[in-house]
């Protein structure tokens, strides 16, 4: 009792002196672009996509959404497509690192410091297996109860490259996510003056929000999820925990069905 106790209490971390009227300005006009640049404007169109879907006649389970797809008939041309897309994940992690160093928070401030198996390695394969076997349970479950979208991790034609670009979709969705709406957001909220519980419920609610489109199960598994990871950023100021384990899930997902799709019968 006495260590969930301590997980639950918000840190108290030194955010320096309090930004003077200027600086605070900058900050939510910096904040304001980089969300309505990436998952900002993600979460608005899920949002509106989920309002669409419900008004559609049936369940939300009888509608199917895919994650990854191909963009082309010819392979070479598909191939760039999904390059382009992995390397804009990628740029959006990268911006958000810059922005924090320009803050005086660089790398090894937010816990990106070089990786080590027992701090990083380990305790991302537990929070992989501590989200995605429930996550998978909680979709089974939203699904079957009409509450979510059927969701199809990927519909990427039959190529040779098809799935190195699932495993590099990981890692760039890892990426992008983990550094944008933990790291960036719950630092530059910090630095506003929020509260940590008030921070890491803003990140949790902006990372549910971009998966509405998968419906509602998909949007509070990943707001629990949001909860979560926040969390253990802030007790330990570790981000490659997250990086991997966020990775892991979606690896298993993205592959995972590639390779069992026709196998298994409640795959769709």
């Amino acid at each position: 009792m006495i260590a969930l106790k301590g997980w639950l209490s918000p840190p108290t971390p030194d955010a320096g002196p309090p930004p003077d009227p200027t600086e605070r300005r900058a900050i939510k006009i910096e904040i304001a672009i980089v969300l309505l640049v990436t998952f900002g404007l993600s979460g608005l169109s899920s949002i509106l996509s989920l309002v669409e879907d419900a008004m559609v006649a049936g369940s939300l389970s009888e509608q199917t959404v895919a994650l990854n797809t191909s963009s082309s008939s010819l392979g070479i041309i598909d191939l760039l497509y999904q390059l382009l897309r992995i390397l804009r994940l990628c740029a959006w992690g990268a911006l958000g690192v810059y922005l924090l160093w320009r803050a005086g928070l660089g790398p090894r401030l937010i816990g990106l410091a070089k990786p080590k198996w027992k701090n990083d390695a380990l305790p991302g394969l537990g929070l992989a297996a501590l989200i995605g076997i429930p996550g998978l349970l909680l979709y089974l479950v939203a699904n079957a109860l009409g509450l979510n979208l059927t969701v199809v991790p990927s519909t990427i034609d039959d190529h040779w490259w098809r799935i190195p670009a699932l495993v590099a979709y990981a890692f760039a969705n890892s990426a992008a996510e983990e550094i944008i709406v933990v790291a960036y957001v719950i630092s530059r909220l910090r630095r506003l003056g929020f509260s940590e519980n008030s921070s890491l419920l803003a990140s949790a609610l902006l990372r549910g929000s971009y998966h509405l489109y998968q419906g509602l199960g998909g949007g509070i598994g990943n707001l629990i999820m949001g909860l979560v990871f926040g969390r253990y950023w802030q007790k330990t100021n570790r981000l490659w925990p997250l990086l991997i384990a966020h990775a892991l899930i979606d690896i298993v997902a993205f592959v995972g069905y590639t390779a069992l799709r026709g196998h298994l019968s409640w795959l769709p």
